[in-house]
């Protein structure tokens, strides 16, 4: 937060507790664009309240959180429950390895990104292009998740199994 806007902001996040139920539904209105539902108690508007302050004077959150929520969001709507995918998170000094065509290639996790063959990349993805030259999934190419679409290899020889009993009865 740049200096003046910090004291501002501050200042704002200080009177919240002064204010009535009546004065913080109009200040969720003008900061949340919508009115408040009937319920909520005074607390936790002031809460919510205190986070929309903070959250339009630093910035929000990134567009991918966003974006993610988002998906989140449309799939409770949708289906009524939402399912978690834990996302391996890795730690700054992580080695990641990957043989492709005979080379190996390492990368290093850093605190803002990685690194690899001197240079610094914001994603996996990136690195996964510049290695391959074609668009790859990153977290996919250096073994972090699995391709959901590939069927694994038991079911996809069972399936040609039972086509060619099916075909083999009938013929």
């Amino acid at each position: 937060m740049p200096g003046n806007q910090s004291g501002v902001t501050k200042e704002a996040l200080s009177r919240l507790p002064e204010l009535d139920l009546r004065r913080l539904r109009e200040l969720w209105c003008r900061l949340y664009k919508t009115a408040t539902a009937p319920r909520l108690s005074r607390e936790l508007l002031m809460r919510a309240v205190a986070y929309r302050i903070q959250e339009l004077a630093s910035g929000g959150l990134r567009p991918e959180l966003q974006r993610q929520l988002h998906q989140i969001a449309l799939e409770l709507q949708q289906t009524g429950r939402v399912t978690m995918r834990p996302r391996p998170q890795l730690k700054p000094g992580t080695r990641l390895l990957r043989e492709w065509k005979g080379r190996s290639h390492e990368v290093l996790v850093l605190d803002d990104g990685f690194s690899w063959q001197t240079g610094h990349y914001r994603s996996l993805s990136a690195i996964a292009r510049k290695i391959t030259g074609t668009a790859w999934s990153g977290p996919l190419f250096f073994g972090l998740k699995t391709n959901r679409s590939a069927r694994p290899l038991g079911q996809a020889s069972e399936a040609i199994c039972q086509t060619m009993e099916a075909r083999d009865a009938t013929g």
